[in-house]
């Protein structure tokens, strides 16, 4: 156990800072259960993956090309359905979607892990910033197109992040989503993270009166393919090397939240909430706003209509 797991101890729900997938999942049995997952592949969701499969989920993996997806789950025993998509590409999103409902899936989870971070330029594709598009428009394309595909009792999780608190002074800068007007990587990666942890309170809202719940998840800090960007930026922001020591997770730590969400029977009783550490955290202010919430799932609506997918 690292100092900093040893310090913090554990939460309200039995688990912390140093608790693995491994251990969140140690005593379950998920047979029968039909998981999600976008970006099975590397880091997070290829542990995230694994982890759920050896307690006997189904998983549907998600990668941005076939070949990625079915390289990911040759090797694991399980039972997997490889599908291609690519988050930045709406039609690739739609296509994964309608072939899942196509083929009459019925889904107990959505895990949108996915996501690209601090792209040093600006990117602008299909009119909108390529970390905007990708981490929020795709993902908000996928579960809205499976909503009804979502059991009585799903769940739907989105990988956010404390870099939501990075994100511009408005918090969504919805005259902004093609970076025109001004790109900083950080802000930009901010803003879309932001915009998971908002998506995940709006559809909460929606499901208010059901049993399906929607949360939103900080992983923790970690070295993943998903810094190649800005691995740099990262270590000087945690600041020395004994802070890297101290303050990284491991893959199996920081996949540890999600999976909670994803498959412990007591995560049930969560819905619109923002975690880290396997325990309901406080977010920004933004992170709490239900009315730019809301601004934001219209807007997205009208992005999507625009597609004519």
């Amino acid at each position: 156990m690292s100092l900093v797991a040893a310090l913090k101890g554990n939460g309200p729900t039995g688990f912390g800072y140093g608790s693995t997938a491994d251990e969140v999942v140690k005593d379950l049995n998920l047979e029968g259960k039909n998981i999600l997952i976008t970006g099975c592949n590397s880091g997070l969701g290829l542990y995230t993956m694994q982890t759920l499969s050896q307690k006997g989920a189904r998983i549907i993996a998600a990668a941005r090309t076939i070949e990625k997806a079915k390289n990911a789950t040759q090797d694991l025993s399980g039972e997997f359905l490889p599908m291609a998509c690519e988050l930045s590409e709406p039609t690739s999103v739609a296509k994964c979607a309608d072939e899942l409902v196509k083929r009459g899936e019925h889904i107990d989870v959505i895990l949108c892990n996915a996501g690209i971070m601090a792209l040093p330029k600006l990117q602008v594709q299909h009119g909108l910033e390529l970390q905007f598009l990708t981490n929020h428009i795709g993902h908000f394309i996928l579960i809205t197109r499976l909503l009804d595909q979502l059991k009585d009792d799903g769940r739907v999780v989105l990988l956010s992040s404390s870099a939501h608190q990075m994100a511009p002074k408005k918090g969504i800068e919805l005259d902004n989503l093609d970076g025109k007007q001004g790109y900083k990587p950080w802000r930009a990666y901010g803003q879309s993270k932001l915009a998971n942890l908002l998506c995940a309170r709006e559809l909460a809202r929606r499901f208010e009166g059901s049993h399906k719940t929607a949360n939103a998840v900080h992983p923790g800090v970690i070295m993943t393919n998903l810094g190649r960007h800005s691995q740099g930026d990262v270590i000087n922001f945690l600041g020395s090397t004994l802070g890297n020591a101290l303050f990284l997770k491991s893959i199996p730590q920081g996949a540890a939240s999600q999976t909670y969400l994803a498959a412990h029977p007591d995560a049930a009783k969560y819905s619109g909430e923002y975690f880290a550490d396997c325990n309901v955290a406080k977010s920004s202010a933004h992170g709490k706003d239900m009315a730019l919430a809301q601004a934001l799932w219209e807007k997205s609506e009208e992005i999507v209509k625009d597609f004519n997918l």
